[in-house]
């Protein structure tokens, strides 16, 4: 079995993934709300250079935030509804690593496209250059979270009735210090100030959910199934 897992875990990636490309409305749909909710701060802030590139971090950051919660409610409620999750709990996988195989295709058809439409964005409102690399390592040490945290919620509610109200309102304050820590970095590198404290916290973040989530997103898939 121990030889089975990294294949079972492939071929759950790999069916994630052709589902994604084949139905592509939920990874353009989370990138344009991206684009577009960025595109709104300066008609509502105003045009003044100095007031969008102050505000720059924490508004890339909360439309990141927010277009990653756009896919999450179908994350495991396809398969809950057409029954594959329970043929994918009774291949002998541990539910936790199913749950991460499934997290790590969240992350690849979301998160990976919002970190490759940051960089536009952040230009757009105006953030300088050189900001970008803290940026972009911030946002990618999010986007990792944000799939982590976002499948664990996902697997609780699954199942729940109104569980799509329920998604956000668990996520949300969960991933809050993700956000502190990846706003507070990039605004350090803006003001010259030293980013790579903010970015180790982040980093710490990442590896207490990494073992931490799929756990208990495992436990979500089997009480959802019995």
């Amino acid at each position: 079995m121990t030889l089975r897992i990294p294949a079972l875990i492939t071929a759950i990636l790999e069916r994630d993934l052709r589902l994604a490309l084949r139905h592509g409305a939920d990874t353009l749909g989370a990138v344009l709300f991206f684009i577009l909710a960025g595109a709104l701060f300066p008609l509502a802030l105003g045009p003044s250079p100095e007031l969008l590139r102050r505000m720059a971090p924490g508004i890339v950051w909360v439309c990141a935030l927010l277009a990653a919660l756009l896919p999450l409610d179908r994350l495991f409620g396809s398969e809950l509804e057409d029954g594959s999750l329970d043929q994918l709990l009774m291949t002998g996988l541990p539910p936790s690593l199913i749950a991460l195989a499934k997290m790590m295709a969240h992350w690849l058809t979301t998160g990976l496209p919002l970190l490759l439409a940051a960089g536009p964005l952040a230009i757009m409102l105006g953030m300088p250059t050189t900001s970008m690399v803290v940026l972009l390592t911030g946002l990618l040490l999010g986007t990792l979270i944000l799939s982590l945290i976002g499948g664990m919620a996902a697997s609780v509610v699954l199942g729940a009735r109104r569980g799509g109200v329920l998604l956000p309102l668990l996520v949300l304050p969960l991933t809050t210090p993700a956000l502190i820590f990846g706003a507070a970095a990039l605004d350090a590198a803006q003001t010259g100030l030293s980013w790579g404290p903010d970015l180790e916290l982040l980093g710490a973040f990442l590896a207490a959910a990494l073992p931490l989530c799929p756990l208990a997103a495992g436990a979500g898939l089997r009480a959802a199934v019995e």
